[in-house]
């Protein structure tokens, strides 16, 4: 397999101090466009990103002691870090659900007795490794729409700060997981199948999320519901533009994350934080 590098100007991946006072600050109901269902198909991300950080990492420190090249281990090292930060930040939400009269709490014990107690448990660390990677590669995808495509101009200056911020730092370490599943364990047949993991629990956790979320609005009927779809598929086509272009590209034998650089994007987002910041 032809081996890639990072940019240079990656350099290091690191931690970033943040407090976007999502615990606090008065966020609209609605602070997605003004509308319910494309703010709760984003909350849903909201639900499902903390433990979904917390297993990336697991995943990969378990194979920890078996890198032993330098930069992929500070680079690890700066991967746990930003993970960390993202999942305390996404849960910071959840008191903001509940404020505005949201039931989320059976929608996790679920999730995490599905994904974590038994899927998690029942799996060899090398397609928990694989799995982890492919879902990198598609939290990626999502960033860089994010910050390419102006997906998030219609969103609350508060929450637009957490997305934007959050979408950044996963481009910056989106080649680490896989560059570890290709250290430690690199067939195709196996990231192929961690990519059929990814896919298929992403897709369904996101979907139950969203769907609980939008029955608690009361007098939202199915075809307001569908409308709103449409219109967010007309604008964000998530299924074409992350799902069937992540496959693609993930099932190409020479696939590497960095075969895309989108670096400086994510560097100019960041920059702007800080400028605006200051």
């Amino acid at each position: 397999m032809t081996m890639h590098k990072a940019p240079s100007e990656l350099g290091e991946i690191r931690a970033r101090a943040v407090d976007f006072g999502m615990d606090r600050e008065e966020i609209p109901r609605f602070w997605f466009a003004g509308k319910p269902v494309p703010t709760h198909v984003a909350n849903a991300l909201h639900l499902i990103f903390p433990m979904g950080e917390r297993f990336f990492v697991r995943s990969v420190r378990h194979y920890m002691d078996q890198v032993d090249d330098p930069a992929l281990r500070e680079q690890i090292k700066g991967f746990f870090g930003q993970e960390g930060r993202h999942a305390h930040e996404h849960e910071r939400a959840f008191v903001m659900l509940e404020a505005q009269g949201y039931e989320i709490r059976p929608f996790l014990a679920l999730y995490k007795k599905v994904a974590y107690d038994w899927i998690e448990r029942h799996s060899p660390p090398a397609l928990r490794l694989a799995a982890t990677a492919a879902l990198e590669h598609y939290t990626a995808i999502m960033a860089e729409g994010a910050l390419e495509h102006d997906t998030l101009a219609p969103v609350h200056p508060k929450m637009r700060a957490l997305l934007q911020w959050h979408a950044a730092e996963e481009i910056e370490h989106k080649a680490v997981a896989f560059d570890v599943l290709q250290k430690v364990r690199p067939g195709y047949a196996l990231r192929i199948a961690g990519m059929a993991v990814a896919t298929l629990t992403l897709i369904g956790f996101w979907v139950v999320g969203a769907t609980m979320l939008i029955r608690q609005e009361k007098g939202l009927s199915q075809l307001e519901v569908l409308r709103q779809l449409r219109q967010m598929g007309q604008k964000e086509p998530i299924v074409r533009r992350v799902f069937l272009r992540g496959l693609r590209e993930y099932l190409r034998p020479d696939f590497h994350p960095w075969q895309r650089d989108n670096l400086a994007v994510a560097r100019r987002t960041l920059d702007a934080m800080r400028e605006a910041a200051a």
